[in-house]
């Protein structure tokens, strides 16, 4: 397992540029805009990651460790901590993780269908995200059918 990234929802994005760069210092190295799902990521990381983060994008590999900020085109009001987003994992083999996860009593809220993300709550409703590492799995049950539990 390796961490990847923690994601932070943020009202004005350049408001928190100038927040998170300008005056934290970190600095950005990927920006995406989803113009059919409404939202803009920004990857920030500290300048002493920068040269690892750049090179994990060029070789097409995960940026880590980052600090996400997403940003919905569509104006909301964050409460309950809803602006912090979750933590992120990289595994080796998702359906083996979410197994044991699950046999160990954690609620998987989303599955993987996909076989590429999942997501969990940890005992203080803190949202996990689990990606498979590399390509993404085949569909496969119980997963390819099993519906989202609860909110993550």
């Amino acid at each position: 397992m390796r961490y990847l990234h923690t994601m932070v929802r943020v009202t004005d994005l350049d408001q928190s540029l100038d927040f998170y760069c300008n005056k934290l210092g970190l600095v950005q190295v990927r920006k995406n805009d989803f113009p059919q799902g409404k939202f803009t990521l920004v990857f920030l990381c500290a300048p002493e990651d920068k040269a690892a983060a750049e090179a994990d994008i060029a070789a097409g590999r995960r940026d880590a460790p980052m600090l996400e900020l997403t940003y919905n085109w569509d104006p909301e009001a964050y409460s309950g901590g809803r602006n912090f987003g979750h933590l992120a994992y990289e595994v080796d083999d998702i359906y083996a993780t979410c197994e044991k996860l699950q046999k160990a009593g954690v609620t998987i809220n989303r599955p993987p269908r996909d076989g590429r993300m999942a997501f969990v709550r940890s005992p203080d409703n803190i949202s996990i995200e689990i990606l498979q590492k590399g390509e993404a799995k085949a569909p496969a049950e119980p997963w390819a059918s099993m519906p989202n539990t609860g909110a993550w």
